[in-house]
């Protein structure tokens, strides 16, 4: 597997230009395995069962969201044995009681999860997480008859969690993924809200998520065209960050050095390097303006997440039950979405994703040193345990950039001291493997000498 690559190359390529900049060829080939027929199919499929509301019937065998998720668990199925056994599959069930908004009744919610356990000691037990809701509504969230065919939203963001565990689960990673469909986010988040908290309970450490929300659409309203244009949406003041925390963050002006800004850095990076034709746009919110989505489910936990968007969204076809008025169409239909744009964002994720779960962890306990004045930046974190370990990367930028401008390897060491001031710029430090995998930043707290 891809252990076998050679070693010395990509340690060459660190050590003469500075950073990692060699491309993991499995993870390109990975890429090449997308398949549009399939990606297709699924949110034909999907859109097939005619309504896939949280409350829709859960017994029928061809229409409502309980044969929408046999179907699903079918297909993590089947992927699950074209993979010899090494996807476990499995359903996450509890009932959700009745809210008198959008949860009318005691209401079963069915997780479908697809576990494909990392390959290494240590790096087994942290966890990413890809995710996308499988329910849909019409233009009324607490009707379970009325046609939803929710193509857009969300069949598109199953489509690529679907695709990414058929291919991913055929190589090996070091990490662990979860690949998981989720049911009542339009009721809540309640699917994820209830995984998200029971990762909590088991102390599960879930070092990234990413949902997949309304991710099948490259024409906005104006018919403008975002073929290669996608949104990725991190939040900078965490969800559930302590007072200490707070006054630290407005003593230093770190608001947007987030596990969750990092983490879309990262995947912006990472994109950029393996796919240069797709745009993936960094936008500085938790989520779309006062909405949200399965992500948050999990920075309530205190995970990183973050998530992916098109990037003009067409309300005529979200939520909307599907009908003509005075000549305009309205619902979300799959003639409404770019299938070849669905595939693209499911090799962004890829790309993102298999860098992550092949990369060290993120460097723990990382702090500049601040016991006295001066025009350098001392940096100290705690070493990695990983075997594969083979150094480490500061990153830096001037605080008015949103995007890591500069990058240097600084040897299998535990501090560095560089000739830049803390005052003007920010600055992170990355883990690296033996074959230039790179985890995303940690950035710094401050810390007394």
């Amino acid at each position: 597997m891809y252990k076998s690559q050679s070693v010395a190359l990509v340690l060459a390529v660190i050590l003469w230009g500075g950073c990692a900049s060699e491309r993991d060829p499995e993870i390109v080939q990975m890429a090449s395995e997308i398949d549009l027929a399939r990606v297709t199919r699924t949110v034909h499929v999907l859109v097939g069962f005619g309504t896939r509301n949280t409350l829709s019937d859960t017994n029928h065998p061809t229409r409502g969201i309980g044969a929408a998720r046999r179907w699903l668990k079918s297909e993590f199925d089947k992927i699950a044995v074209e993979s010899a056994g090494r996807l476990r599959v499995e359903l996450d069930e509890f009932t959700a009681e009745a809210d008198n908004r959008r949860i009318t009744r005691p209401t079963q919610i069915v997780n479908v999860v697809a576990t494909l356990p990392g390959t290494r000691a240590i790096a087994r037990d942290r966890v990413y997480v890809l995710s996308a809701h499988y329910d849909s509504m019409c233009s009324d969230p607490t009707d379970p008859n009325c046609d939803a065919p929710g193509a857009d939203d969300d069949a598109s963001g199953v489509a690529v969690v679907l695709e990414l565990a058929r291919v991913m689960s055929r190589y090996e990673f070091d990490a662990t993924i979860v690949f998981m469909a989720v049911a009542g986010e339009e009721q809540g988040l309640v699917g994820s809200r209830h995984w998200a908290k029971q990762a909590k309970q088991r102390k599960m450490d879930i070092a990234g998520m990413i949902t997949n929300d309304i991710v099948g659409a490259s024409v906005g309203p104006t018919g403008a065209g975002h073929r290669h244009r996608l949104r990725v949406f991190s939040e900078g003041v965490p969800i559930n960050e302590t007072p200490e925390q707070a006054r630290i963050r407005q003593a230093t002006g770190n608001e947007n050095e987030s596990a969750s800004r990092n983490l879309a850095r990262y995947i912006q990076e990472t994109a950029a390097e393996y796919l240069p034709g797709m745009n993936v746009v960094h936008i500085f919110r938790r989520d779309r303006f006062l909405r949200g989505g399965d992500h948050s489910a999990f920075l309530e936990q205190g995970y990183p997440a973050v998530r992916f968007t098109e990037y003009e969204e067409n309300y005529d076809h979200q939520h909307q039950t599907p009908r003509v008025e005075a000549g305009r169409e309205y619902g979300d239909l799959p003639k409404f979405c770019d299938f070849g744009y669905i595939a693209d964002v499911a090799r962004v994720n890829l790309v993102a994703l298999a860098n992550l779960a092949r990369a060290p962890a993120v460097p723990r306990d990382v702090r500049i040193i601040t016991a006295r004045l001066s025009h350098d930046t001392t940096l100290r974190w705690t070493a990695g345990r990983e075997a594969d370990m083979f150094g480490y990367e500061v990153v830096w930028r001037e605080t008015t950039s949103p995007v890591w401008q500069e990058r240097r390897f600084v040897g299998n060491v535990t501090e560095v001291t560089l000739p830049m001031s803390k005052d003007n710029n920010c600055f992170g430090v990355c883990a690296i493997d033996g074959l230039a995998h790179r985890s995303p930043a940690a950035s710094p707290v401050p810390a007394l000498d």
